[in-house]
């Protein structure tokens, strides 16, 4: 059962307007009305108690907001802010809206981080919004992190969230791991790539989101392919590849990275239980 924050008589009515539109979108109406209010307020939801009246201008953009979530729109982008680990990431439509299931695989980056005697060079290749790169970089702050995508819009993204957050990522336009002849080797490589087969049928309900962000070839497997073959070429002796991948594709990644020559190959799983992010390290002297 719905705990309803007392709120003022006007915040009230607002409120009852908002959860009635959203009724057909959501399932937690209500919920979703007072989160994008105190959205709005810049308030933790709780700071809605002793919240007043909004202003005119307040009025017409929780209306806007409204609608737009109402017509199918996800939170995310409404609001424009989506929480990743310690961060408030931005998102716009063209990026990815970061995936709770993706802090596995900074949780493990930051794991081979910490056997680094000393400070390490880290690619995040297809960072969209940045969330994996910024997330190391707040949290592993002596590494030097890059992040680079071939959409040069998600990378205004992700460098306006660098910007925001203070955090001292660079960012590179490139397609996967075709990267400048002179650039440096790196001692760990994450990515999160588009994954899912291009008919699979839970596309129609990620439509809002950028299908390049999302699809890859015909199994879904096309650009982890390529980045799996490309890997060694921009890695150090000793460096790691971690991938984040679908719930069904863990064998069959586990069996392209030992193809390649990569060891100690494992798979971490999700908050579901799903095998969600594999990775390995390259040895330069099996290659």
């Amino acid at each position: 059962m719905h705990f309803q924050l007392p709120v003022s008589e006007g915040l009230e009515a607002l409120l009852q307007d908002a959860s009635a539109q959203l009724a057909a979108a959501s399932d937690q109406p209500r919920d979703e009305a007072e989160w994008l209010l105190s959205e709005l307020l810049g308030v933790a939801r709780a700071g809605l108690r002793t919240a007043t009246a909004l202003d005119d201008e307040q009025k017409t953009r929780f209306a806007i907001w409204v609608n737009r979530r109402a017509a199918g729109e996800p939170f995310a982008y409404v609001t424009g802010t989506q929480p990743f680990r310690r961060l408030s990431v931005g998102v716009t439509p063209d990026v990815l809206i970061p995936r709770a299931d993706t802090e596995h695989l900074v949780a493990w980056a930051l794991q081979v981080l910490t056997l680094k005697a000393a400070p390490a060079r880290v690619l995040d290749v297809c960072t969209g919004s940045g969330c994996v790169a910024l997330a190391l970089a707040d949290e592993a702050s002596q590494h030097h992190i890059f992040g680079s995508d071939c959409s040069a819009a998600a990378l205004a993204v992700a460098q306006a969230n660098a910007l925001r957050l203070k955090l001292p990522v660079q960012f590179l336009h490139a397609d996967a791991l075709s990267l400048p002849a002179d650039t440096s080797r790196f001692q760990l490589i994450t990515a999160n790539p588009p994954y899912i087969a291009e008919y699979d049928p839970h596309l129609p309900a990620l439509h809002h989101e950028p299908a390049l962000a999302l699809v890859s070839g015909a199994d879904g497997l096309t650009l982890l392919r390529r980045l799996i073959e490309q890997a060694p070429a921009a890695l150090e002796d000793q460096g790691w590849l971690l991938l984040e991948h679908g719930y069904d594709q863990g064998e069959r990644v586990r069996a392209l990275l030992a193809a390649r020559g990569f060891s100690q190959v494992e798979t971490r799983r999700d908050y579901g239980g799903n095998e969600r992010v594999t990775g390995g390290c390259w040895v330069a002297s099996h290659g």
